[in-house]
């Protein structure tokens, strides 16, 4: 930690917090390219394509920055084969299939579980202290994205036939992204965000070409027949939704922490109703501007109780 960061740790919150915020505003818009990928190719080919992008933008920027690749012990590598299996894995998996069943917004919903399911297992796994106020945060974001998607459309939560299959699948991303979030901390101390995110995602990346050479979805012909939007939300995926938003995510999780960090995943269904009305010229309402300002209200109570505490100790 860098002098000034020691004298003004408000400052550097701050700057976590808005990184944070991006991160999840762009997680946000994930939910959307993959409906656009949803048709086009078969879920497991679109986990490859999303995952070899990010792996080759990784890499690329490792070695154009001369930064070598760590040389994790037999037991990191267990670490990061697990965070590979539950991040990458496991959880595109679960992304893109449920994407067939239901659509983003409803999927998106499911995804607000994540604080409370973070929060609540840091406490149970880590005896990380909840008070009351982080409790009362994360109640909060979860209310306020619930009533923002219904606020947006409620015929976009109604369900069909299949439709609690997709719910099942997407709360196993809520499960993979649990996993992946708590069980980073020693990496992130050891390895480095940056490190720990490469291998991770390499070895998520190997994962999903086995399983799609084994099934054999490899397919040439539906990758040559993709549209310019769909590249273009590959893309996205690739290198906004996965390379740099994960870096972020786990050096927000390095510095305070997966409850504190996990709150601001809140956001993603308030960027996808604002990616809904900036792509689809869906029309934005009073009642989405306060639910993202009930979310944004939880994500400070959420955060407050640490900043003062610190300042405390400061003091």
């Amino acid at each position: 930690m860098s002098s000034y960061e020691q004298t003004h740790p408000h400052a550097t919150d701050m700057r976590v917090y808005f990184n944070l915020a991006m991160v999840t505003m762009i997680w946000g818009g994930t939910w959307v390219a993959g409906r656009f990928l949803a048709g086009s190719l078969s879920p497991i080919f679109a986990a490859n394509l999303r995952f070899l992008l990010a792996s080759l933008a990784l890499l690329g920027f490792m070695w154009l920055a001369r930064i070598p690749l760590a040389r994790p012990t037999p037991v990191q590598w267990l670490q990061l084969t697990l965070l590979g299996f539950f991040g990458i894995f496991f959880y595109n998996l679960c992304f893109f299939y449920g994407l067939n069943y239901i659509n983003a917004s409803r999927a998106s919903l499911i995804v607000a579980l994540n604080p409370a399911v973070i929060g609540l297992a840091s406490w149970l796994l880590f005896k990380e202290r909840l008070s009351r106020a982080k409790v009362a945060g994360i109640a909060i974001c979860i209310a306020g994205a619930g009533v923002v998607i219904v606020s947006r459309n409620p015929q976009l939560l109604a369900t069909t036939a299949d439709a609690w299959i997709g719910d099942l699948l997407i709360l196993g991303c809520v499960l993979g992204w649990g996993v992946y979030s708590l069980f980073s901390r020693s990496l992130n101390e050891r390895l480095g965000p940056l490190q720990t995110v490469t291998f991770s995602i390499l070895l998520g990346t190997l994962m999903l070409w086995v399983l799609a050479a084994a099934r054999g979805e490899l397919s040439w012909s539906a990758l040559i027949a993709l549209g310019t939007t769909q590249w273009l939300s590959v893309i996205y995926l690739g290198l906004l939704g996965s390379a740099l938003a994960y870096i972020g995510y786990y050096d927000g999780i390095r510095k305070i922490g997966a409850t504190r960090a996990g709150v601001f995943i809140a956001l993603n269904p308030l960027t996808a109703v604002i990616f809904g009305a900036l792509l689809l010229g869906e029309q934005l309402t009073l009642s989405m501007g306060l639910c993202g300002t009930l979310i944004l209200a939880g994500i400070y109570l959420c955060n407050k109780p640490l900043a003062r505490s610190a300042e405390k100790r400061i003091l």
